[in-house]
């Protein structure tokens, strides 16, 4: 019988053969199927996209795992591509961080990022954020390593206190949670192109920039986070930032012109909308089904 390739495995390979890996938040199963029809390698799940686009509340630390489950499994049911997801805190003490690795690998994920902000969490690029002590994030990271069901599977740690406590704290903690066990890094809201290379060349693990529209970090280019260290380039909400922008225009003008005719050249065709679902082989195996059904 021929082994089965985790998920977990199949995100280290895809960061093996390309550098920087570029992952693109996909906020549901269709954009998850459009990214890898564009050749990406691996994709996201926002924490911060998922509250906005399928709760409809703010990144403020009320989306539940379970919610999160939803989305993994709708999109690693349509997408074979490699999912890291958003775990923010963990949602709890350590068993809770356990139960979620557990369900995360069960649901089909090949990864997920655990911060070191307070359970009352902030966008990483909002003011005001908090983050626990370093020895409590620490305990966050061994909870998750420890309860992996599949060693292939990343666990990545994200830090929050460089706005809160500078960069050479911020390193510390960063270090102190590869010691840990974590796989990789993810230093949020960077403000310059050299601090990720101090974080490469501190934890010697692969490491994340986060290229976010909107916040602290400038939009740097692939190339130039390559040169520095990077090894993943996270663009986690250009796309639902498009797609909610083109949403609430094609609304306005239907409710302004009584008509969707003036923008009907903004949307996608049927016609796209089936290649990209793979519409007319389904098609073709009920006609097929039929046929079969009708022969006998």
């Amino acid at each position: 019988m021929a082994q089965i390739t985790s998920a977990g495995s199949l995100l280290r390979d895809a960061l093996a053969a390309e550098r920087p890996l570029q992952v693109v938040g996909t906020i549901n199963a269709f954009t998850a199927r459009m990214a890898a029809a564009c050749g990406f390698k691996a994709i996201y799940i926002s924490g911060g996209g998922l509250a906005a686009n399928s709760l409809g509340v703010p990144d403020l630390g009320i989306s539940t795992v379970d919610d999160v489950l939803i989305d993994i499994r709708r999109i690693t049911d349509a997408c074979p591509l490699p999912l890291l997801v958003d775990a923010d805190t963990g949602w709890g003490g350590a068993f809770n961080i356990a139960r979620t690795v557990k369900s995360f690998i069960k649901y089909g994920a090949a990864g997920m990022h655990i911060e070191d902000q307070v359970a009352a969490k902030r966008c990483g690029h909002r003011p005001g954020k908090e983050v626990v002590s370093k020895e409590e994030m620490i305990d966050r990271v061994k909870a998750a390593v420890d309860a992996r069901t599949d060693d292939q599977f990343v666990i990545m740690a994200r830090t929050d206190a460089l706005a809160i406590e500078g960069m050479d704290k911020t390193i510390e903690r960063a270090v102190a949670c590869v010691e840990a066990g974590a796989d990789m890094i993810f230093p949020e809201a960077m403000t310059e192109l050299s601090m990720y290379k101090r974080f490469k060349d501190a934890v010697k693990v692969p490491i994340l920039a986060n290229i976010t529209e909107f916040g602290h970090t400038p939009l740097y280019t692939r190339d130039e986070l390559g040169s520095v260290g990077v090894d993943i380039v996270l663009h986690c909400c250009s796309a639902y930032r498009a797609m909610n922008a083109a949403a609430l225009g094609i609304y306005q003008a239907i409710r302004r012109d009584g008509t969707q005719k003036n923008v009907i050249d903004r949307m996608q065709t049927r016609e796209d909308l089936y290649k990209y679902l793979n519409y007319h082989s389904y098609e073709e195996k009920l006609d097929q089904l039929f046929a079969e059904g009708r022969g006998k």
